[in-house]
């Protein structure tokens, strides 16, 4: 059955594809006009994926000949782009390669013919090895060629990664049960692709056929099958996107119908650059299958109540259930003015909710299952809170595999009002003004509370009991004489001016929250006394209401979206920052952010944001942003649209949405709730060039002096403010002769003379000029002979952004272009001998060029001399003009070598102080001039080249001079010996200088020692001996 359905679903899908393209198609051929011949393919590329098919339409116009016109389709690989490959024919059987043979065989690739004029190729079964660049050809049946041939079309295969997964089982249901199944479907596709899931089911006995439930299309739109429209309006079936990857189905109540196998099936859909939608992968889940088995029984529910209904008496509510099937599982639940006070479960658990639960352990209420198919609930002392409706709900239920109950049928009993027979008896009701139960942070909650009776002065008080809490919170009270009280938690500062309590009339008051926090959910409770004259207490009556605030943080959520995240350069992108919330009634302020990250940052930049009182703020990243963006805002909906865009604007982006209440805004409090979508990239890319230039080469023969014109003529080129740059090259007839560049006409106009034509008398001779929109002309004036050689021109387009780049998009080269002179009798040969020469470094050279014969006397001579070295391109070194003056290839070289005439057929060139890096192969070249027109001018109208000459150098024989500069220790020792010598010369000297003027010291102190001692020696006695003594311990 899967198999069969496989099928079919892939004939249809394909059948689908097929037929959209072909309106697209045949849509576009509407516009072409029957003129000279095009060929049309579709727009690529074209993303598909493995295993799965893909149509390529191709179709030609303008034809003469059959109506009925042939095609062939080739395809050049990625791996060998210039190799064409031969698919099929339709005039050829044996056109195929032997790679495609075997598939054109068995029918996996073949041609459908839709017209006589248009064709589809088709792939059944695509792989990865197909991908390349597809040519439709078609055969000339034209009288002459004109228009083209051939398109070509780029198609990409990619993986597939699509898939769906659900768990196979099987499920009994009741009819009337609800039913929830999930499908999980994930992609991986690097392309931006949708998702498409469809739920279908299978009845038994019903063949391969299966019937589609409902689907979320690849536009994110649900679409019910027929048989599910009137269940899909009632909302009986539905289906939900739980997460990225999650689909829900669900029926609330099942049908019959519903019974078989269900399974889902997932597709992926890409945008073609066409703009049509093609499915590209598809799969299915594993089946789950379904029984449905009849509703159970169906039962009533009454309700008795036994008492006297005066206050302190006993009251007991008794709930029989009439009818079910056999030993039925049944649930009661006891409700007190709608509000749910106790539950017994069919296992006999019972569950008291608030007050109810500390008045059963009192012993003033007992709630009991009397029976299988009786409940009772007994109040053993009856109050005026205990005054109001009774019903009770009756559910029958099943134990499920997890061990929990699932309800298959409910059924609740009439009201039973219950009233005291007491004097001046009083009923309260509380209501929420609005009927709301559930509201949102920051809205007002308004809650009303009336009491019945007769007119008299009353009192009241407002009680709170917040979520998971028993002990109530006096809000609000007011007095018979109208004073009002506010609780501690609610008269404070933070509360101020935001909770009122007023009286609307005698028996109604209204307690008014004006900004509501989620703390201020839970259960309110209105008090209200009267005070009585026949009683020791005042009278009172007390009602209660559950109320439900809700966080506005807890339902938002943002998604970013563009229908162009590819977008080309100085197009229009749109982004649009959609906010989601459950209280899209509610008209909160809030604040949208726009932020982007360059693709070569991971910080995020504020662009613009948007307050909540429309104020727009422009960041300052983004220079020009600003100036070429358009903001749209609506309540829950902020979008970009981008103009003229550039490459500063790739990258991501990810937009805030900051929502605030009345509340926040008045005291500059913080948003209450805030998001950030997913980050999402834009990329800007070059647009496509479809420049073409006139390829055909042609060749000139023109007389000498004559003027001629060379075209550069553009066949196509893209779309848009582009601007064109317009190159001329030219290469001589000379051996090795490289291109040169004569001129340059860049995208702004400004016009640029090659580096080999900057002489004046050249810049005389080319000129460049645009002849029309299309067409470049480079004029030569007086043609000669250094003119001849081959010429093109290279074509660039270019684009200028916003931001002031330009963006080279496309270059082309036209043909060449040969220029020939028509013979002028005139022939200048030189000898060809080949030459060589080895000479020592620092001596002198000549080298000589020599003509065989000399020509017409009237004729002058220009010689030109070149160099060239390995790994290395010519130089040309000097030229002797024909006048005798002498212009050097660099100004460096007038220094270092000559050249000049010797003889009428001899001319030399002359090397002075030859170094190592002027060996290399020299020529020359010899040109002869004549005067030509009137007036007269000299014509440069034949030249001739040298044979190539090869120049050795040796190094020269070293002196004693060099050999001592060439040893680095012998120089070093040579220098610093000197300085070695002189240091030890001097340290002698002081030495020498020390001796001598100690010697000096010493002789001065004997002397005077000697005088010392005659003198003492005549004075005599012991005195003179002792002194003696003294001097010769000295001396010691």
């Amino acid at each position: 059955m899967s198999v069969t359905l496989l099928g079919r679903e892939r004939t249809v899908l394909a059948s689908m594809a097929g037929f959209s393209y072909v309106a697209s198609f045949f849509l576009f051929l509407t516009k072409l006009s029957i003129g000279q011949r095009e060929v049309t393919v579709q727009k690529g590329p074209l993303f598909r994926a493995e295993g799965y098919p893909v149509s390529i339409g191709c179709n030609v116009t303008g034809h003469q000949g059959p109506s009925e016109q042939h095609f062939q389709w080739s395809v050049y690989l990625p791996t060998n782009p210039t190799q064409e490959v031969q698919i099929i024919s339709t005039k050829d059987a044996a056109f195929s390669y032997a790679v495609y043979t075997q598939r054109v065989r068995s029918g996996d690739v073949y041609v459908e013919r839709v017209r006589g004029n248009s064709v589809l190729l088709h792939i059944s079964k695509l792989q990865m090895k197909d991908a390349g660049e597809y040519e439709c050809h078609t055969p000339n049946t034209d009288e002459k060629y004109y228009g083209s041939y051939s398109a070509k079309t780029n198609l990409i295969v990619i993986p597939d990664t699509l898939s769906a997964t659900m768990s196979s089982q099987t499920l009994s249901k009741e009819e009337g049960e609800p039913l929830a199944l999930t499908c999980e479907a994930s992609k991986a596709t690097a392309q931006h692709t949708h998702l498409s899931v469809t739920w279908y089911l299978t009845q038994d006995g019903g063949g391969s056929q299966a019937t589609e439930i409902l689907s979320l299309s690849k536009d994110f739109i649900l679409v019910p099958g027929p048989l599910y429209t009137e269940r899909f309006a009632a909302s009986d079936v539905r289906l939900n996107k739980l997460g990225a990857t999650t689909f829900r189905l669900s029926i609330e109540r099942l049908q019959s119908s519903d019974q078989g196998q269900l399974f889902c099936e997932a597709m992926e859909w890409i945008q073609d650059p066409d703009e049509t939608w093609m499915f590209i992968t598809k799969k299915q889940t594993d089946q789950t299958t379904l029984r449905i088995q009849p509703a159970v029984k169906d039962f009533q529910v009454n309700i008795t109540a036994d008492s006297l209904f005066a206050e302190g008496k006993s009251l007991e509510l008794v709930c029989l259930v009439v009818g079910s099937g056999r030993d039925p599982q049944l649930q009661g639940i006891w409700f007190f003015n709608g509000t749910e006070i106790a539950h017994i479960d069919a296992g006999g658990v019972l569950g008291l909710k608030n007050d109810y639960k500390e008045r059963a352990s009192q012993g003033e209420l007992q709630v009991s299952k009397l029976g299988p198919k009786a409940f009772s609930l007994k109040i053993f002392s009856l109050g005026p809170e205990d005054e109001g409706t009774y019903r009770c709900v009756v559910a029958e239920v099943t134990r499920t595999r997890t061990g929990s109950w699932q309800v298959l049928q409910r059924k609740q009993s009439p009201d039973s009002h219950v009233h005291l027979r007491k004097p001046a008896a009083r009923s309260v009701a509380v209501s929420i003004k609005n009927k709301q139960q559930v509201v949102w942070e920051g809205e007002t909650l308004a809650l009303l509370c009336k009491a019945g009776g007769a007119e008299s002065p009353l009192s009241v008080s407002w009680w709170h009991i917040p979520q998971d809490q028993t002990q109530p919170e006096f809000v609000a009270g007011m007095g018979q004489d109208g004073i009002v009280q506010l609780g501690a938690s609610y008269g404070g500062p933070g509360y101020h001016g935001n909770t009122r309590l007023e009286k609307v009339d005698w028996a109604t008051f209204q307690l008014e929250i004006t900004f509501t926090a989620i703390t201020d959910s839970g259960t309110y409770e209105c008090r209200v006394s009267e005070k009585s004259r026949n009683q020791a207490r005042d009278l009172s009556w007390t009602q209660k209401i559950s109320v439900t605030v809700k966080s506005l943080e807890s339902s938002l959520q943002v998604s970013l979206m563009s229908r162009q995240p590819q977008v080309t350069l100085t197009n229009t992108f749109d982004l649009s920052c959609v906010l989601g919330t459950g209280y899209s009634d509610l008209k909160v302020p809030l604040t949208v952010t726009w932020q982007f990250r360059p693709a070569s940052s991971h910080v995020f930049h504020q662009l613009i944001r948007i307050t909540h009182n429309g104020t727009i703020e422009w960041g300052n990243f983004l220079s020009q942003f600003h100036k070429k963006t358009k903001v749209s805002q609506s309540l829950f909906r902020s979008q970009l649209l981008v103009h003229d865009a550039t490459e500063e604007e790739t990258g991501v982006y990810q937009c805030k949405v900051e929502i605030y209440d009345r509340n926040s805004l008045y005291n500059n409090h913080p948003p209450r709730a805030s998001a950030i979508s997913h980050p999402l990239r834009i990329a800007v890319t070059l647009p496509e060039s479809k420049l073409k230039v006139n390829s055909r080469s042609q060749i000139q023969e023109l007389s000498i002096n004559s003027n001629t014109d060379i075209e550069c003529s553009i066949l196509s080129r893209s779309s848009g403010n582009l601007q064109l740059a317009i190159i001329w090259y030219f290469s001589p007839i000379s051996t090795n002769a490289s291109w040169l560049k004569i001129l340059e006409v860049d995208q702004t106009n400004v016009i640029k003379t090659g580096d080999e034509f900057h002489t004046p008398w050249r810049k005389q001779k080319f000129h460049t000029e645009k002849v029309s929109q299309d067409l470049f002309q480079l004029h030569i004036l007086n043609v000669e002979d250094s003119d001849q050689g081959k010429y093109h021109c290279a074509v660039e387009e270019w684009l200028l952004s916003t931001n002031g780049t330009w963006h080279k998009l496309g270059e082309k080269k036209s043909g060449l272009t040969e220029l020939k002179l028509k013979p002028t009798g005139s022939k200048v040969r030189v000898s060809k001998v080949y030459w060589t020469e080895n000479v020592t470094e620092h001596r002198e050279v000549a080298i000589h060029c020599s003509l065989e014969s000399v020509g017409s006397p009237a004729a002058l001579y220009s010689v030109m001399w070149y160099w060239n070295r390995e790994n290395s391109g010519s130089k040309m070194l000097v030229h002797l003009q024909h006048d005798g003056l002498l212009e050097y290839g660099e100004e460096g070289l007038r220094r270092h070598l000559h050249c000049y005439r010797s003889s009428p057929t001899d001319f030399v060139l002359k090397l002075h102080q030859v170094e190592m890096e002027d060996a290399g192969m020299y020529w020359c070249r010899v040109a002869e001039w004549q005067l030509h027109g009137h007036p007269s001018k000299w014509i440069n109208q034949a030249s001739d080249e040298s044979q190539r000459m090869v120049l050795t150098v040796l190094p020269s024989e070293p002196t004693f001079p060099s050999r001592i500069c060439s040893s680095v220790p012998l120089l070093y020792f040579l220098v610093i010996c000197p300085f070695v010598l002189l240091l030890l010369l001097l340290i002698s000297l002081l030495c020498l200088y020390w001796k001598a003027r100690k010697l000096s010291t010493l002789r001065s102190n004997t002397r005077k020692e000697k005088s010392l001692w005659v003198d003492l020696k005549e004075a005599g006695g012991v005195t003179a001996n002792r002194r003696q003594d003294e001097e010769e311990d000295e001396g010691n």
